[in-house]
């Protein structure tokens, strides 16, 4: 844990890039919490991040290159497009600045590994955003794995259907990157649950609607853990997907366990019982307190770059599979 020197400050000013829903979320989580306040905002588009600055009382900065000059911010937010993540990221740290990034770090591996290098160098915070991991599918899936005994089969599945598919961010290959980097939330829920991963299969297909843009996606994964588990991991949006699902079932020798949107089952030879599952509201908040709770009383966090990181690998490792039709065959160096 680095020590960050705050010279008896008992706020931090903020600075936020972006103004969709994550920057809505952490603005709001922000203006709760009297040991922080939003200095300035900066966004792609003009008109929401003014709408955004004016609903929380805060200055609208001309670029995102201005406010991680300004000597009033302590601690940058990136909560904008993945493209722009690794670039946002260097230009914050070595403007000496905290950071908390919404995942992924970077769409690129080895500028990954330098910002997380550059961070230590710095002795600045670098915290990559995985608010899956605090969710109730995330703590139900942990609390009920004991039961379950040897597990073999892992098939988790998320599918959006969109009619018609935004022209947005989304949906561009450039900007939001290979399916599981840029949800790479699916990936690092099981990763966090299930350890190291020695293979990796992968297939994509894109239906397209111009040269940048897609209307529809469909990317299989296939994860061989260390431990002998396989996953199956899907991920799917757009107009080619007819029916929408966030699903994951666990397959063990003793029973198996299925989560499906709010609701949790466990099937066992002698029973089947439901099991509550919290909802997903106020996770950003939790992770911004827990951040400040790190900054200001060096509490430990829920996750470090270096796990992040590990997950983008095996991303990383899918894109390679899909793009050359091999198993990719990973070094154990977690």
């Amino acid at each position: 844990m680095y020590n960050y020197e705050l010279s008896g400050k008992k706020s931090i000013g903020v600075g936020l890039i972006g103004s969709g829903y994550a920057a809505k979320h952490r603005a709001q989580a922000f203006k709760q919490d009297e040991r922080a306040n939003v200095v300035a905002i900066a966004g792609h588009t003009p008109e929401k991040t003014e709408t955004l600055a004016k609903s929380y009382e805060t200055q609208v900065s001309n670029s995102w290159e201005e406010l991680v000059e300004r000597e009033d911010i302590n601690l940058i937010v990136v909560s904008t497009i993945n493209a722009d993540h690794g670039r946002i990221a260097r230009a914050a740290l070595n403007n000496n600045k905290h950071l908390i990034v919404e995942y992924p770090l970077s769409l690129d591996i080895e500028e990954a590994e330098g910002l997380i290098a550059l961070a230590k160098d710095k002795k600045r915070l670098l915290h990559v955003e995985h608010i899956e991991l605090l969710g109730g599918w995330h703590q139900v899936l942990k609390e009920n794995l004991p039961m379950l005994g040897q597990l073999f089969y892992v098939r988790y599945s998320t599918m959006k259907a969109e009619h018609p598919a935004p022209r947005k961010w989304t949906y561009n290959h450039q900007l939001f990157g290979f399916p599981f980097i840029g949800a790479l939330s699916r990936l690092h829920r099981l990763t966090d649950v299930f350890g190291q991963v020695v293979t990796v299969n992968c297939h994509q297909r894109y239906w397209e609607t111009e040269e940048e843009y897609y209307q529809g996606c469909l990317c299989i994964a296939q994860l061989c853990f260390a431990n002998g588990l396989l996953a199956q991991v899907i991920y799917g949006k757009g107009e080619t997907i007819w029916q929408s699902e966030r699903k994951l079932e666990v397959s063990a020798e003793n029973g198996s366990l299925i989560l499906d949107g709010d609701k949790g089952i466990f099937i066992g030879p002698e029973d089947t019982r439901s099991i509550e599952i919290a909802n997903r509201q106020g996770l950003f908040a939790r992770d911004t307190k827990m951040v400040l709770d790190h900054i200001f009383h060096g509490s430990p966090l829920y996750v470090t770059a270096e796990q992040s990181l590990y997950t983008l690998k095996i991303a990383d490792a899918a894109r390679r599979a899909a793009e050359t039709g091999l198993t990719i065959f990973l070094v154990q160096d977690r």
